[in-house]
């Protein structure tokens, strides 16, 4: 039996993909080659934080589309050797050509990945359509043994946002286990959730907006796919319980508590810095030791730091943010 078989045979379809699982950082060295010292150190101090399900590795946040073939395999070799074998590895594929994400999902599941998720290729922005679409992946999952998960991009990223209608023909893919629903719209998750919900109710959809997990969670969620929960886990799996046990009150503060942060690393503009925040906000609570970004982003500049300096106190003033950190 694969494991995409197995996994689909459980009540749920997939109930791996389920509760929070955190998108990883690639910590870099200032000449922007891998620091697999600190690697370890990353992802093995957020999976033990308890209530994370899972890692997101090679996403836009661990900054997979900006690396090799081979750094890829490296991180993914990496990662699954530093966290627990009950820890759910899903990969990242972001592969421009089909041939070449056909070969990626392959290396992914060579290096210990317990599922892919098929980011669009950034060229689709000057146009697609279905017939793309759905052939791009389906021959991934037809050479890959891997449950996979969708992506529901921004809205405001215009044509690389799958309408309505397209996510439910590719909910029709067997292998297809969830979604990483990142609209960053309420309604139009909520718009997703039902009819994910109504067509294939075994299909995780993962609330994945950073800025508004509460209220998607008051909508209803198997859970989240997000960055935010690599510098804050804690606090994402406790929102998270507490949505889930209706203790509203409590979801409330913990929404109030992280949500300057959240705007400034995902909301303000400009939107292509959030990688780069995300890792400086790391470096500033001494998670990792740089904030280096591969190239072609670009480092925050000094007055770009301190005005995310300036929202970071309460994070670090509650340290640790969980028994390892």
């Amino acid at each position: 039996m694969h494991k995409s078989d197995l996994l689909r045979s459980t009540p749920l379809d997939i109930p791996a993909l389920s509760g929070i699982h955190a998108a990883t950082v690639c910590p870099l060295h200032p000449d922007a080659t891998i620091d697999e010292k600190a690697l370890r150190e990353h992802v093995s101090a957020v999976a033990a934080c308890p209530g994370i399900r899972g890692l997101l590795v090679n996403g836009h946040a661990g900054e997979g589309h900006l690396m090799s073939p081979e750094e890829r395999r490296r991180v993914l070799a990496i990662v699954r050797q530093s966290v627990p074998k009950t820890c759910f590895i899903t990969a990242g594929i972001t592969s421009e050509s089909t041939a070449a994400a056909i070969g990626e999902a392959a290396d992914a599941g060579a290096a210990g990945a317990d599922a892919i998720l098929i980011f669009p290729p950034n060229h689709w922005a000057l146009g697609m359509d279905a017939q793309i679409v759905l052939a791009h992946h389906r021959a991934i999952v037809a050479a890959c043994e891997l449950p996979t998960v969708l992506y529901k991009a921004p809205l405001g990223w215009n044509r690389l946002s799958y309408d309505i209608d397209l996510i439910a023909r590719l909910c029709d893919i067997p292998q297809v286990a969830g979604i990483k629903e990142g609209a960053w719209e309420v309604s139009a998750y909520e718009e997703l959730w039902r009819r994910v919900k109504h067509i294939r109710a075994g299909i995780s959809v993962m609330a994945s907006g950073d800025e508004h997990l509460m209220a998607c969670y008051q909508i209803g969620t198997d859970g989240s796919q997000v960055s935010l929960a690599a510098l804050v886990p804690d606090r994402v799996v406790a929102l998270y319980e507490a949505a889930g046990a209706g203790d509203w009150a409590q979801a409330r503060r913990l929404h109030d508590e992280i949500y300057a942060l959240v705007c400034r690393i995902y909301r303000h503009a400009p939107g292509y810095l959030a990688t780069a925040r995300l890792k400086a906000a790391l470096c500033l609570t001494g998670r990792i030791g740089s904030d280096t970004v591969r190239g072609p982003m670009r480092q925050l500049t000094p007055q770009e730091t301190a005005y995310l300096s300036a929202v970071l106190p309460k994070t670090r003033d509650q340290r640790p943010i969980c028994p390892s950190a």
